[in-house]
C-alpha cells in the first residue's frame, strides 16, 4: 500500500465510487440478475483470452449445459470458462448475502484456487517444473523445491516462504481495518502483490481477478456483480499488452530510499495501481452505457423489429419484462394487444429464441441475454481489441 494517496488515485477512487453506484440502479432486480450471469460469461471468455486462450462465447454457454467438445484441447478450454464463471456466480451469490468472507484471507483465495479446479480431468492438473511433470493440489500452496517456478524475468519468492509472504499478504489487503477508499486501493495493489507472490504451482492469475472481483463487493463497488475488471485487464486501456507490461513494471526493485520501505519500488506500484483504478472506471463505465435502462429498452425494441422471428409484438413483451422484472404468461394479450392464441404464439417465439423464460414449465417469464443476442444487444461486448 503507498504511504500517501496520491492526488490522482484519490481522484479515480472518488470516480469509481460514484460510477458503481450507479451501474444498473434503474434496473428491476431480476432484470440485473440475468445481465450478471451474461457478465459471467463475459469476464470468463476475457480471463480466457488473457491465458492465451480464445474460447468463444456459444462454447462456454454449451459448457454451462455439459455439453463439451469431443478435440480434449477445446474441450478442455470449456472446462476453465464453465468453472470461471461457476465460481463467480458463487461469489456473486456470497456477497448478495453479505456472506463474502475476508477476500484477501488465506482460506479465500485457497477455497477459489479449489473450487475452481474442482472435478478438472488430471490432465489439467499436470504442470510442467525442471524437465518433469507433476500434478498440482487444488488449494495448495507451492511448499517444495520442486514447486519454485520462473515467469519470464519475474522470480516469485521461493516455495518455502509462500507461507509467509501470504499470511502477510492477508495482513496488510485485509479490509477489516480500512475504509472505503483504502479497500479500493487494497483491490488494485493486492491484485499485483498476489501474482507477484505467485503461491500456486499455476492459476494464480484466475485467482487474482476472481479475488479482485471479490474485493470490488466487499469495497462496495461490485454493482451486483454487472462490471468485473478481466474485460479490461485482457483490452488494456489502448492495446492488449498493457497488463503483462504493468505487472512486470510493478515488479521493479526499490530504486532509493524515497521509494518505499520494502524490496520492491513503491513508485511503480502507485502507477501500476493507477492503472488499474482507470481500467475499472473504464470499464463501469462501459457496462453502464450498454446497460442503462433507456438504452437497454431502445435496443431491445429494434432487435425485435428487425428479427424475422420476433417483430413489434414481441418486442413489447420484452420491454414488460424490463420494467417490471417478470410476468405471468397470461398478460401475452394484454401487453400485445392481440388475441389470446396469437399472443401466446408470439410469446412463445421470444421463448424459442432465447429472450424470455421461467423457472418452470408454466411460470412468469423473465428476461434471458444469450451470448446470440448479446452481439446485437451489447456491440463489443465480446470483441478483443
Amino acid at each position: 500500500m503507498p504511504d500517501e494517496m496520491p492526488a490522482p488515485v484519490a481522484d479515480l477512487v472518488a470516480e469509481i465510487s460514484a460510477a458503481a453506484s450507479l451501474l444498473g440502479s434503474a434496473l428491476h432486480p431480476r432484470t440485473a440478475a440475468s445481465l450478471a450471469q451474461l457478465v459471467r460469461i463475459m469476464n470468463a471468455y476475457y480471463s480466457n483470452l488473457i491465458e492465451g486462450h480464445n474460447t468463444r462465447p456459444r462454447d462456454i454457454v454449451r459448457a454451462l449445459k455439459n455439453e463439451f467438445d469431443k478435440d480434449e484441447g477445446r474441450r478442455n478450454l470449456q472446462i476453465e470458462a464453465a468453472a470461471h464463471v461457476r465460481v463467480q456466480a458463487e461469489i456473486d451469490r456470497m456477497a448478495a448475502e453479505n456472506a463474502l468472507p475476508e477476500p484477501a484471507s488465506e482460506g479465500f483465495v485457497r477455497w477459489i484456487h479449489r473450487d475452481f479446479y474442482h472435478g478438472v480431468p488430471e490432465a489439467m492438473l499436470r504442470v510442467p517444473r525442471h524437465g518433469e511433470v507433476y500434478v498440482m493440489q487444488p488449494g495448495v500452496f507451492r511448499s517444495t523445491r520442486a514447486d519454485d517456478v520462473g515467469v519470464g524475468r519475474h522470480q516469485p519468492p521461493a516455495s518455502a516462504y509462500v507461507e509467509s509472504f501470504m499470511r502477510y499478504f492477508e495482513q496488510r489487503y485485509g479490509f477489516s481495518d480500512k475504509g472505503k477508499a483504502a479497500r479500493i486501493v487494497a483491490m488494485a495493489a493486492a491484485h499485483h502483490r498476489f501474482n507477484y507472490i505467485h503461491p500456486f504451482p499455476d492459476g494464480n492469475g484466475r485467482v487474482s481477478r476472481l479475488m479482485s472481483h471479490a474485493m470490488a463487493h466487499v469495497a462496495g463497488v461490485g454493482a451486483h456483480g454487472l462490471w468485473s475488471v478481466s474485460r479490461g485487464l485482457a483490452r488494456g486501456l489502448n492495446d492488449r499488452s498493457e497488463y503483462k507490461q504493468m505487472l512486470d513494471l510493478a515488479d521493479s526493485p526499490r530504486e532509493d530510499d524515497l521509494d518505499g520501505r520494502g524490496n520492491l519500488s513503491q513508485r511503480t506500484l502507485v502507477e501500476f495501481i493507477t492503472w488499474f483504478l482507470r481500467v475499472c472506471l473504464d470499464q463501469i463505465r462501459f457496462m453502464s452505457s450498454l446497460f442503462a435502462l433507456g438504452t437497454l429498452l431502445e435496443r431491445l425494441r429494434r432487435y425485435a423489429e428487425r428479427s424475422e422471428m420476433l417483430g413489434s409484438e414481441a418486442g413489447r413483451l420484452l420491454e414488460e419484462a424490463l420494467m417490471r422484472g417478470e410476468f405471468e404468461r397470461g398478460e401475452a394479450s394484454r401487453i400485445t394487444g392481440l388475441p389470446e392464441r396469437t399472443a401466446r404464439r408470439v410469446l412463445n417465439r421470444a421463448i424459442a429464441e432465447g429472450l424470455l423464460a421461467s423457472e418452470t414449465p408454466k411460470g412468469p417469464v423473465s428476461l434471458r441475454f444469450s451470448p446470440d443476442s448479446a452481439e446485437a444487444l451489447f456491440p463489443r461486448l465480446f470483441v478483443q481489441t
